[in-house]
C-alpha cells in the first residue's frame, strides 16, 4: 500500500493465470484469481440507467467564463495579427495568387484555442501499445507550432489505446500467425476484392467472424470507418428513413448522408423519445408525398465511445417486433469487450442475435488487427458484396491483417491454448468494475455503465485538460484528453480505456496518481456516490480504503 501512494510500481511476483508466457511491458501477469469476473447482465432485467452525480453549478459557470476569456483573447490576437500582417495570418489571405486555405472563422477554434494544447495530442510513440507504451519525448520553442524530438524515449502506462483484449503484443501465437499467413500469402493480395484479390484466408476469417457474432454470413472491410462510411448506400436510399441515436460515431453520420436517406436523431438512449419519433414517423410517411417508407432503418452503438454507455438493446428488440423497421447494431467498441464470451451487446443481454438484423464492428479495438466487418444473413451480404464501393474499389484486407484475426478470435473461442480467452475477458471485466467503483469513491464524477471497459471522468474546464494530460506524463502514465467538439462544451474529460493487459497493481498506481491529481487541481466534484452513506449521504473514501476494499466490493452490484 505504502508503494503504491508513493508512486512506486509495484511488480507482480508470481502469475497464476494462462498467459504468464507474454512479455511483462506488453501484458502483465495475473496474479491472484480475484482479480477475474465474468459479467453478464440478468435476463429480463431492466437496463438501469447510469448512477452520475451532476457537477456545482458553480463550475458550469467557470467552464463557461473559460470559454468566454479564451475566445476573446483570441479575437484580439486576431485582430491585431490581421492589422499588423502577422505570419500567423499568413494562410488566412491571398498570398502568391493563391486563395486562401481556410477563413479565419472556421479555423478559429483549432488557431486560437486547440492550439494551445496541442503538445497533449498527437503524442508520437514507437513500439507495441501494449500495457505500456513508449512515447518519443518532444518540445516546442514557438508555442507549440512546430516540435523537436531530442531522441529520448518514456515509457508510460497505458491507459490511451483501444486494446481491451490485449492483444496488442510483439510474441505469442497471434504474432506467429501474421508472420505465418506472410510466409505464405505475403505482404498483400494486390488488388481489390472484386477482381482477384479474394484469398481463400478471406474467406475463411469471413466464416469463422459470422461463426463468432452468431450470423450466417459476413464481410470484411479494410478500414473500420470506411466500413460505416460506405455501408449504409447499399442498405438505403432517398425513399427510405435513417434513425439514428445522436451521439452516433461520426462515420455512421457520414455513411447515412452519403446514402441519401432522410435521416432522424433520438435523443441518446431515450427509449420514450425513439418510440415517439417511430410513431411520428411511421404516421406521416415520405416528405410532401406522405408515402410509406420503403424501409426504416434504426442505428445505434453497442457501446458509446465517448460516454462509457450502452445501448438499450432489450428495449430496442421490444420495439423492432411491434414497429417492423431493421435494427443496424455498431459493435465496434462492444464486440470482443462485453459479454461473458467476449460476442457483444447480444451475448451480454442473453439476446439472440437473430433479433439483429446487421452487426457492424471493427477488428482494432478488441482483436489487435486493422479493419471492419458486416455480418448479416447471406442475403443481405450477398447484396452488399455486389453495390458496396467500399469493397469493389479498395484494396483487400492484409494477409497478416488477416492471421491476426484468424488467431486472436481463435483465442477467445478457446480453440486455441484453451482457457486463455476467458481469462483475458474475465481480467478485462474485473479492471473496468474496479477502477470504475475506485474512482467514484474518490470523489470523481464518471459516465458510463458499471461494465464498460471506457471510463470517462469529467474535467469540464479547459484549462484542466492540459493540466490533467501534463501531470500524468510527469507520472509516467498515458491518458486521452478530450473536449468540444468531440464533447460538448461543457463536458470535457479524460477517457481511461481498460485492457486485459493492466494489472491490479496498475489501477492502483493509476488511482493513486488521479487521487493525487485530482486534489491538487480541483476535480472531485463528486459525492462519493458509490460509497455508503452516513446520516442518508454519501461520503468519499480514502485512497488506501479504496484499495482495500475495491476487489471484493467490484464484484456486487455497483451504487
Amino acid at each position: 500500500m505504502a508503494a503504491v501512494e508513493a508512486g512506486y510500481r509495484v511488480r507482480p511476483t508470481k502469475p497464476v493465470g494462462k498467459l504468464g508466457h507474454l512479455r511483462d511491458e506488453e501484458f502483465g501477469a495475473l496474479t491472484s484469481p480475484d482479480y477475474l469476473y465474468k459479467h453478464q447482465h440478468p435476463p429480463g432485467v431492466e437496463l438501469p440507467a447510469p448512477v452520475e452525480d451532476e457537477p456545482p453549478y458553480s463550475i458550469l459557470i467557470w467552464t463557461y467564463l473559460s470559454y468566454l476569456v479564451l475566445i476573446l483573447i483570441g479575437h484580439i490576437r486576431d485582430f491585431f495579427s490581421r492589422h499588423f500582417k502577422s505570419e500567423s495570418m499568413k494562410d488566412l489571405g491571398e498570398h502568391d495568387g493563391y486563395a486562401p486555405l481556410y477563413s479565419d472563422f472556421d479555423s478559429f477554434y483549432i488557431r486560437r484555442l486547440q492550439h494551445r494544447i496541442r503538445d497533449c495530442f498527437s503524442r508520437p510513440t514507437v513500439g507495441v501499445p501494449g500495457r505500456y507504451i513508449t512515447l518519443i519525448n518532444r518540445s516546442s520553442n514557438d508555442y507549440n507550432n512546430t516540435f523537436t524530438e531530442d531522441g529520448t524515449t518514456t515509457s508510460c502506462l497505458n491507459l490511451s489505446s483501444y486494446n481491451y483484449l490485449g492483444f496488442a503484443q510483439s510474441v505469442g501465437q497471434c504474432t506467429d500467425a501474421a508472420e505465418d499467413y506472410i510466409n505464405e500469402y505475403g505482404i498483400s493480395s494486390g488488388a481489390s476484392r472484386a477482381t482477384t484479390g479474394t484469398l481463400d484466408a478471406h474467406v475463411l476469417c469471413e466464416d469463422v467472424v459470422a461463426d463468432f457474432v452468431g450470423k450466417e454470413s459476413s464481410m470484411l472491410f479494410s478500414m473500420g470507418y470506411g466500413t460505416n462510411a460506405s455501408i449504409f448506400s447499399s442498405l438505403v436510399d432517398k425513399n427510405c428513413l435513417v434513425i439514428s441515436d445522436e451521439l452516433n460515431h461520426a462515420s455512421i453520420r457520414f455513411g447515412s448522408r452519403l446514402s441519401g436517406a432522410v435521416i432522424k436523431i433520438f435523443k441518446h438512449n431515450d427509449m420514450h423519445d425513439l418510440e415517439k419519433l417511430l410513431r411520428e414517423q411511421i404516421s406521416q410517411g415520405q416528405p410532401r408525398t406522405h408515402r410509406p417508407w420503403k424501409k426504416i432503418l434504426l442505428v445505434v452503438e453497442g457501446l458509446y465511445s465517448m460516454e462509457g454507455t450502452m445501448t438499450n438493446l432489450p428495449r430496442l428488440v421490444e420495439l423492432r417486433k411491434k414497429y417492423k423497421f431493421y435494427l443496424f447494431v455498431d459493435e465496434a467498441h462492444s464486440v470482443g469487450a462485453m459479454g461473458p464470451r467476449g460476442r457483444g451487446v447480444c451475448d451480454y443481454f442473453s439476446i439472440d442475435t437473430s433479433n439483429v438484423d446487421i452487426l457492424m464492428g471493427t477488428l482494432t479495438k478488441s482483436f489487435g488487427a486493422t479493419g471492419g466487418f458486416v455480418a448479416a444473413d447471406k442475403a443481405i451480404i450477398d447484396r452488399i458484396r455486389l453495390t458496396n464501393m467500399g469493397s469493389n474499389y479498395a484494396e483487400a484486407m492484409s494477409p497478416p491483417v488477416l492471421g491476426q484475426i484468424f488467431s486472436s478470435l481463435k483465442t477467445i473461442t478457446g480453440e486455441i491454448n484453451p482457457g486463455e480467452g476467458d481469462e483475458r475477458l474475465q481480467r478485462l471485466a474485473f479492471n473496468s468494475r474496479y477502477l470504475r467503483l475506485g474512482l467514484k469513491r474518490l470523489g470523481f464524477i464518471v459516465y458510463g455503465i458499471d461494465d464498460s471497459p471506457i471510463i470517462p471522468l469529467l474535467l469540464y474546464q479547459p484549462s484542466k485538460m492540459p493540466a490533467f494530460s501534463r501531470l500524468m506524463l510527469e507520472k509516467k502514465i498515458a491518458v486521452v484528453v478530450v473536449g468540444y467538439p468531440a464533447t460538448p462544451l461543457t463536458s470535457s474529460r479524460v477517457r481511461f480505456c481498460l485492457s486485459s493487459s493492466l494489472t491490479k497493481a496498475d489501477l492502483d498506481e493509476l488511482l493513486a496518481a488521479t487521487n493525487e491529481i485530482g486534489d491538487k487541481i480541483c476535480l472531485k466534484y463528486g459525492s462519493g456516490i458509490a460509497s455508503d452513506s452516513i446520516d442518508g449521504k454519501p461520503v468519499r473514501w480514502s485512497l488506501s480504503d479504496v484499495i482495500a476494499n475495491g476487489v471484493e466490493d467490484c464484484k456486487k452490484p455497483l451504487k
